[in-house]
C-alpha cells in the first residue's frame, strides 16, 4: 500500500491514489486545493479509480473538493469510487451529494 496522493492527471481529472487516512489527509486537502484553484478546466472530475485504502477522512477530502471547486464556479464529478468509500457515503448520507460517476 501507498501514501495518498493527488495529481492532475490531465486536464479537469484529479486523481486520488493510495491511502486516504488521517496522515495523508492534511496534506492532500491543501494540495488539492491548490489543483483546483489552478486549473483552466470549466469543470472537474474527481478520479478515485487507484484509491487503496480510504476511512472517512477519504470522504471528506471529496466534499472539500467539490467545495472548492464550487467557489471558482467549476462543476465537480466522482469517478471509481471504491466500494468502501461508497459504504460511508451511503451510511452518511452523501450519496445524494456526491456527483458519482
Amino acid at each position: 500500500m501507498s501514501l495518498g496522493s493527488v495529481q492532475l492527471a490531465e486536464p479537469g481529472v484529479l486523481s486520488l491514489a493510495g491511502i486516504l487516512d488521517y496522515r495523508s489527509g492534511p496534506d492532500l486537502r491543501k494540495q488539492g486545493a491548490a489543483l483546483i484553484a489552478s486549473s483552466k478546466a470549466e469543470a472537474l472530475v474527481l478520479d478515485c479509480t487507484a484509491v487503496e485504502q480510504s476511512s472517512s477522512v477519504g470522504l471528506s477530502l471529496l466534499l472539500g473538493f467539490i467545495r472548492d471547486a464550487q467557489a471558482v464556479g467549476k462543476h465537480c464529478a466522482i469517478r471509481g469510487m471504491p466500494h468502501g468509500m461508497r459504504e460511508i457515503a451511503e451510511v452518511y448520507g452523501l450519496d445524494d451529494i456526491l456527483a458519482l460517476q
